[in-house]
């Protein structure tokens, strides 16, 4: 009974928390939460709003989960003393607090640790604390919140019959985001324009700048757009012409008038070192200089914190340790003694950002990098060197950069030339963010100047770009859309719902993806908007410190807000669920035990939504519950004998002789797929199922729904079908 169990949530860290803590010590992991809402009660929320609190119930998250809980229940009994070591964020600790009431401990130890080094987790052994019930309870908010939204909502969009399954909290305020963008691109009509420059033979290009330009002013029509990647190219700094007659008429003057240096400027100025990475910029770091996607990112960043190499991967704080900050000096004071820099360079942390956090950075600074490279993949290793130039470059002088400015005229007309050049790169040694030199030629104020090219180039405006994955999270960060442990969830989840698809490492919003976001912003605006979800983040952040009491937020939210709007939107189309009203028993009472029942995995044979169990005592069923579509309000039976779910017989008699057979083959089991006639919005449409009568129970048939669009049928998972 000597033995201390020590609890950890990735099996990926087990083998080097074993070689730190010895064999005093059994390291054991739960496989991440263990414990999940349970899918019953009204809309299957697993939780009851009551008037001032909220009562949750809980149930394992899977049959590895119930597993792994039996097994800790044994283990618990051989030990006296059981130490939550789960990860130091919300996450963490409400999986810790899941832990501890599911195997029943009275004073468990709570340890938290930022990087798996012998010395940080030693030094936590040493400061066990209770659980935060602050951090548990905020971690319960987003997860009541998210359901809510979730299993509320969803059924909203389930109207449309496109195959649309599911609304977000931060998942819709980001999708609104690509599609805000995508609609910005096919309304974008391009506009023509020409760019005018002159060439000298001493050496140097300029372009036009105006007639009448004010002193120290530049380009009027050139605004700059946050639409850059990292490492971009520098824009040119250039007056638009908008017609090419205007354009001539430039060229001509410059032709025939003498031209004259009337400007030179040149100043130094600094460029600060950047922060070190938080998870949001360690995603689009990667992103612009790996070409990974957010989710790839953390997989391996992962296995570099499980492995020891550098500190917890989800954080919004630059804060660095007093203690490694000075390792880096020496380290520099050794190996680039020109780079130390006065002072330690302090970093404006984001408002949100969680002081007591630590940001993403190498454990050992000094480990070399032949012992690196034997013991990471290469995936590994290329992120490993990342996030230590980033570190290094963090901690270093700034860059010295020398801008030039020329400034010449030919009679009325003004034009311009800028150049700069580094003269200590500073940090960029490490981190290379600057473009290369432009040097312009010497020349002094009067000095005359010999024409050799006055040219005009045809140019058109071009549409906004689509966001990459790794600016869509910048993005999201910068409204205070979700936090650094859903960023990459919410990027892969809109892949996987089908609302966006990556074209050329670009995320566009599918045809799908915007049919719901429209549809969404004529029924539920608010939650699009990212002000609407930031605040809803920033209440999260405040329960999260205690100032926020989460049952009464929660329900005063769907009181004030959810609910009302929720019964508005289905209001406006057809077949509202009363129950989303608070009203389960007044008015329409099928529908009503629709919004009560137990989701089904049976699919709906004409609309392809999934069907309710509608429980009933009627002794003529052979189960005591019979399915009913939530869509398109079809309604099947169970035969005992059959061992299937079927319509009624006269429903199966009055619809087989008008089913259509195509030549098209089921990609399931090869029997031909027949066409499904339905009503939308009063329009008649059509869609393909598999004729088999299997394929209206089977699972694998789950996603052969074949629905029209613009005389193509196409399936999420299927594509589109080829013609034959």
């Amino acid at each position: 009974m000597s033995k201390k169990l020590f609890l950890i949530e990735a099996p990926g860290k087990i083998k080097k928390l074993r070689q730190i803590l010895g064999s005093d010590y059994i390291v054991k992991a739960s496989g991440g939460h263990i414990r999940e809402l349970a899918k019953d009660g009204e809309g299957n929320l697993g939780f009851d709003l009551n008037r001032d609190r909220i009562s949750c119930r809980f149930v394992p998250r899977n049959p590895q989960a119930k597993k792994t809980i039996a097994e800790l229940k044994e283990l618990v009994k051989q030990v006296e003393t059981v130490i939550l070591a789960t990860d130091e964020d919300r996450e963490g600790e409400i999986i810790a607090w899941h832990l501890k009431h599911e195997l029943k401990l009275r004073n468990p130890q709570r340890v938290t640790y930022r990087e798996i080094t012998t010395a940080a987790v030693q030094s936590a052994l040493k400061r066990p604390r209770p659980i935060d019930d602050h951090l548990v309870n905020a971690a319960l908010a987003r997860s009541v919140l998210d359901k809510l939204v979730g299993f509320k909502g969803s059924p909203l969009i389930w109207k449309l019959e496109n195959g649309a399954k599911s609304i977000g909290r931060v998942q819709s305020a980001a999708l609104h985001i690509l599609c805000q963008r995508e609609r910005e691109i096919q309304s974008f009509k391009p506009q023509d324009y020409w760019l005018v420059s002159v060439l000298y033979t001493e050496g140097l290009k300029a372009y036009y700048l105006g007639e009448s330009v004010p002193k120290g002013e530049g380009p009027e029509n050139s605004p700059e757009r946050d639409d850059a990647e990292e490492g971009g190219e520098e824009k040119i700094e250039a007056t638009k012409v908008l017609s090419e007659a205007e354009a001539e008429r430039l060229v001509a003057i410059a032709r025939q008038f003498p031209h004259q240096v009337v400007k030179v400027e040149g100043k130094t100025t600094h460029k600060t070192p950047p922060a070190p990475f938080i998870t949001s910029s360690l995603q689009q770091s990667a992103g612009s200089r790996l070409k990974w996607s957010p989710d790839q990112t953390m997989q391996i960043a992962q296995r570099l914190y499980e492995g020891g190499h550098i500190t917890y991967m989800r954080t919004d704080s630059v804060y660095l340790d007093p203690q490694f900050c000075v390792t880096v000096r020496q380290w520099l004071e050794e190996k680039d003694p020109q780079n130390v820099p006065a002072k330690v360079t302090a970093h404006r942390q984001s408002k949100n950002a969680q002081e007591a956090h630590e940001a993403i950075r190498p454990t050992d600074i000094r480990k070399a990098s032949s012992q690196l490279k034997a013991e990471l993949s290469t995936e590994e290793f290329e992120l490993y060197l990342l996030i230590w130039l980033r570190t290094v470059a963090s901690q270093c002088k700034p860059a010295q950069i020398v801008k030039s400015r020329i400034l010449t005229q030919s009679g009325s007309v003004f034009w311009q030339a800028r150049g700069q050049v580094v003269t200590f790169a500073g940090y960029a040694r490490y981190w290379k963010d600057m473009t290369g030199d432009s040097l312009l030629p010497q020349l002094s104020q009067g000095q005359s100047l010999t024409l050799q090219e006055a040219s005009h180039e045809k140019k058109a405006t071009q549409p906004p770009p689509r966001y990459s994955e790794a600016k869509l999270v910048q993005v999201m960060e910068r409204r205070g859309i979700g936090r650094p442990s859903t960023f990459a969830p919410t990027v892969k989840t809109l892949k996987e719902r089908g609302y966006a698809d990556v074209q050329k490492r670009l995320l566009q919003a599918t045809p799908l993806g915007l049919e719901v976001d429209a549809f969404l912003q004529k029924t539920l605006p608010a939650l699009l908007e990212a002000d609407f979800t930031a605040q809803m983040e920033d209440t999260l952040d405040a329960i999260a410190l205690g100032k926020e009491n989460w049952e009464r937020y929660i329900i005063g939210w769907n009181e004030d807000y959810f609910a009302p709007a929720l019964s508005q939107a289905f209001q406006a189309i057809d077949g509202m669920p009363r129950s989303y009203q608070g009203k389960a028993n007044e008015g329409n009472n099928a529908i009503a035990s629709i919004a009560q029942g137990k989701e089904s995995k049976t699919l709906c044979p004409q609309c392809g939504l999934k069907m309710i169990e509608i429980p009933s005592q009627f002794k003529k069923l052979h189960k005591n519950h019979f399915l009913k579509c939530t869509g398109c309000n079809t309604v099947m039976f169970y035969n005992k004998w059959r061992k299937v779910w079927e319509p009624p017989t006269e429903t199966r008699e009055a619809s087989a002789p008008s089913l259509k057979l195509t030549a098209h083959p089921c990609p399931v089991c090869g029997e031909k797929l027949a066409v499904r006639e339905y009503e939308k919005e009063g329009q008649k449409k059509r869609m393909l199922v598999c004729s088999s009568p299997q394929g209206k129970t089977d699972k694998k048939h789950k996603d052969v729904v074949y629905f029209e669009s613009r005389n193509v049928f196409w399936s999420k998972k299927y594509g589109e079908l080829a013609d034959s």
